[in-house]
């Protein structure tokens, strides 16, 4: 039989006793801290080593930045699937959005300049037909 302290309407947030109990804070934090630190420590390993194929380094470096992303998400800024973190998340995909548009459009527009630079006229011959 179901217990009737658990019931509860659609939209009503749960009371203390029905919310799962949470990890202290200092062991949230220095789990994420031994995870970064392990995280960074492999990567200097897989840097520098010679047991890796060497086209795989990179591959293998991408990987471990972005499990390193995610131990920051999680366990630093506290990014969750729950309903309570769904400002943070918008706010996280917003300030990405930015940090795209900024490099992207600074990326397009000295391309821009650099195929649209034109040279002295008193530059030599070689160097006004290398463009």
């Amino acid at each position: 039989m179901t217990e009737a302290r658990y019931d509860r309407a659609p939209g009503e947030r749960p009371s203390r006793e029905m919310q799962p109990s949470a990890p202290s804070p200092l062991l949230v934090y220095t789990t994420g801290l031994l995870l970064a630190v392990l995280l960074t420590a492999t990567s200097l390993w897989a840097a520098n080593t010679s047991l890796i194929w060497p086209g795989g380094v990179v591959l293998g470096l991408a990987v471990l930045a972005i499990a390193q992303m995610g131990v920051h998400l999680v366990f630093f800024l506290h990014i969750t699937t729950g309903p309570e973190s769904t400002n943070n998340v918008l706010a996280l995909a917003f300030g990405v959005l930015i940090v795209f548009v900024v490099v992207a459009g600074t990326m397009w527009i000295v391309a821009d300049m650099n195929a649209n630079m034109m040279l002295p006229s008193d530059a030599p011959m070689s160097m006004r037909m290398q463009h």
